[in-house]
């Protein structure tokens, strides 16, 4: 602002700065050349038609996840949902689900997960972008039909009460699915006994859970030792940012901490 008068934001009465809609996205066009390269003082001389004309042609020329991103944060700021489906398919066909999710849509929720913390977005457009994206994994796992079962384990997963965080564990369910592996998915907000009832009728070999936020009753710790407990017999696989915080894991704990180990685990598996 001060060296390129490159943005000049409106300010309050109070001559605080503030930023609407049409700013953010105009900044994140801005980001986007600056980070394929282009110098910010070559970025400044344009008017903003310019910078989404060179936007456009950056992102042929480089064809770079980075695009994609910063197209679907556009689209939720607008709540834009044809532009946001138009956007991810757009990704689908040059890339598998696999990849779309890995690197577009994770960084996205990443970014959007920022923007709201700094207030940049508001909740309803984090959740009118998580709900789309929770549909389009649906339909993922959908489409792989009914997957010849090739391995021999059988998975249950969830998320424990008040944790309502599950695009990852869809994005798990997939994977599995695509492999080969059974998988019962139970889904969001849901107690140990409901799956605790669901193993005493069904041969379980892992119980998957993803925990971001530690919103149970109970310490961290002594949660997940009662569910080591209660499925003594099965292997326990937990993800999401809790896991930092598992101090003695109990000898049948797996921890996933990232998509690298989550591929590890299936192919560590016969």
């Amino acid at each position: 602002e001060q060296r390129y008068n490159i943005h000049v934001p409106k300010r309050k009465e109070s001559q605080h700065r503030f930023y609407d809609g049409d700013d953010l996205k105009h900044l994140l066009q801005i980001a986007y050349l600056y980070s394929n390269g282009i110098k910010i003082s070559k970025i400044a001389a344009l008017d903003n038609e310019d910078v989404i004309t060179l936007a456009l042609k950056n992102y042929s020329d480089n064809n770079d996840y980075s695009f994609y991103i910063k197209e679907l944060v556009e689209a939720s700021i607008d709540f834009d949902e044809d532009k946001f489906t138009r956007i991810y398919e757009q990704a689908l066909l040059k890339l598998d689900v696999e990849k779309t999710i890995e690197h577009v849509i994770y960084p996205y929720l990443d970014k959007i997960g920022v923007l709201w913390l700094t207030d940049r977005v508001i909740p309803a457009q984090e959740h009118f972008s998580s709900n789309l994206i929770r549909q389009k994994l649906i339909v993922a796992i959908d489409s792989l039909g009914k997957k010849e079962i090739q391995r021999k384990y059988h998975f249950a997963l969830f998320t424990p009460q008040n944790e309502h965080h599950e695009l990852p564990l869809l994005f798990v369910q997939y994977n599995l699915k695509k492999h080969g592996f059974k998988t019962s998915y139970f889904g969001a907000n849901i107690p140990v006994r409901t799956i605790s009832a669901y193993a005493k009728e069904q041969h379980l070999t892992h119980v998957y859970f993803h925990l971001i936020t530690n919103l149970t009753s109970k310490e961290l710790n002594e949660y997940v030792n009662e569910i080591a407990r209660q499925f003594a017999g099965q292997s326990i696989i937990m993800s999401g940012n809790q896991q930092r915080y598992i101090h003695q894991p109990p000898s049948n704990l797996r921890v996933v901490s990232s998509l690298h180990n989550l591929h590890e685990l299936i192919e560590s598996l016969p």
